[in-house]
């Protein structure tokens, strides 16, 4: 259930909301995810049975080494449609839910998706600088990419401890670091530029989107890149929770290898015609990434943490 107070969802945004949207980043985030929030979960291949919520889980458990399953309440911060609290719910992370995002459009996909589910979930249109619940209300706060869409991201993590009850957890996860965020970007801009060049060779025409869904993809690029506000250092993290007033702080980081394969492909699937490659594709994707993604575990004992694309960040709220 959302609040009838909450704003409706405006997925067509006119050319001066655009306009003005190079000069707020909050707004930007409004538009851009509100944009994508009914074609979000394909986009990103999200789904809510035992892959996503495996990798929910395994995310959950890598960064806080926690088995004190389930909670009681959770929320989830910057919801987008849900993938990461629906999917640790089904895993059995907690009781009940609420989720939080300043898109409407992603906050009403998330509640859509968790009574689906047969998920206890209510959610709200909200400022992660100003979360609308009353202190001590949480046991566990989670996310996913949601930590360098925000402005004040010290403020967002205070707020985050003023809702948590004392001794209760954080987890994000998702969150690009300044190394990883700079070769993936360039691997996939490398990829779409190749795919949308060959795919214009006569025996290649069926593998081409129509020009129309190329622009409008160009169009949502150029907004993404006003919404994707940071990338971190790990140790700059650390700092930045520690300083919100965190205890027990810990960064991780992994997908290297992983991420050098998951970004053009991820990139090369966006510039086909939906459908096209088909499930052998998927789970030759999904099997690689898997099997890359243990190499990464590997290498994290000799390869710097800042080399990796994700950043994960748990603590806790301290007890008096």
């Amino acid at each position: 259930m959302s609040s009838a107070e909450d704003p409706a969802p405006d997925p067509h945004a006119t050319a001066e909301q655009v306009e003005a949207a190079r000069h707020d980043r909050k707004l930007a985030n409004v538009l851009y995810h509100d944009w994508e929030a009914q074609s979000y979960d394909d986009k990103w291949s999200i789904s809510y049975d035992e892959r996503c919520i495996s990798y929910a889980a395994e995310r959950f458990r890598y960064i806080a080494g926690d088995r004190e399953w389930p909670y009681e309440r959770a929320l989830e911060l910057g919801c987008g449609t849900g993938f990461f609290l629906l999917n640790l719910m089904q895993a059995g992370l907690a009781r009940t839910g609420a989720v939080t995002d300043l898109s409407p459009g992603m906050v009403q996909v998330a509640l859509r998706n968790a009574e689906r589910l047969g998920l206890d979930v209510d959610g709200r249109v909200a400022d992660a600088e100003r979360i609308p619940f009353d202190d001590d209300t949480f046991d566990v706060v989670v996310g996913h990419a949601v930590l360098h869409h925000i402005p004040d991201v010290e403020q967002a993590l205070r707020e985050v401890l003023r809702v948590l009850k004392p001794g209760g957890r954080f987890v994000f996860a998702g969150e690009p670091t300044k190394i990883g965020d700079w070769y993936a970007r360039r691997l996939g801009a490398l990829t779409w530029k190749a795919t949308t060049t060959v795919t214009r060779l006569p025996l290649l025409n069926d593998w081409r989107r129509p020009q129309q869904e190329l622009d409008e993809s160009s169009r949502a690029a150029a907004l993404e890149a006003l919404v994707d506000i940071h990338v971190f250092d790990p140790a700059d993290l650390e700092r930045c929770a520690t300083r919100a007033g965190a205890a027990g702080v810990r960064v991780a980081t992994e997908e290297f290898t992983a991420a050098v394969f998951g970004w053009p492909v991820r990139t090369f699937e966006a510039a086909v015609p939906p459908g096209k490659l088909g499930w052998g594709w998927a789970m030759f994707a999904y099997r690689s990434w898997l099997r890359l993604s243990r190499l990464d575990r590997a290498l994290s004992r000799v390869v710097p943490r800042a080399w990796f694309y994700n950043a994960l960040v748990t603590g806790t709220k301290p007890v008096p």
